[in-house]
């Protein structure tokens, strides 16, 4: 039996079914792939409900994400993380220097009574 698409004239064909319909692939800007990532991320929403309202498949958009948290970096701190960043690093560079002097002065008292 013959597989495919049968002509029944006039330029009307009709499938047999045994045909696997081939949907033609999509192509999507490197922007579009980053805003479609940033959407599950910054919204906390399932990569199933984004690529939904997006009409994607889960698992390309899952792709997307991950590929999308492994190029992000620290820098994406929020303004009172990067408050809270700039304070302790200051506290931690004070306590570095009081620790500084303290063993300095143990060490000229520990001297001075050998």
């Amino acid at each position: 039996m013959w597989r495919g698409l049968v002509a029944l004239g006039e330029g009307v064909v009709m499938s047999t079914g045994n045909e696997k319909t081939r949907r033609q692939r999509r192509k999507f800007t490197a922007q579009y792939r980053h805003e479609a990532a940033r959407m599950v991320i910054d919204s906390g929403r399932t990569i199933a409900e984004v690529a939904q309202e997006l009409g994607l498949g889960p698992q390309l958009l899952g792709r997307w994400v991950k590929a999308e948290k492994e190029t992000m970096t620290p820098s994406t701190l929020s303004p009172d993380e990067r408050e809270e960043l700039k304070r302790l690093r200051k506290e931690n560079a004070d306590l570095r220097m009081d620790n500084e002097f303290l063993g300095k002065a143990a060490a000229f008292f520990a001297a001075k009574h050998q």
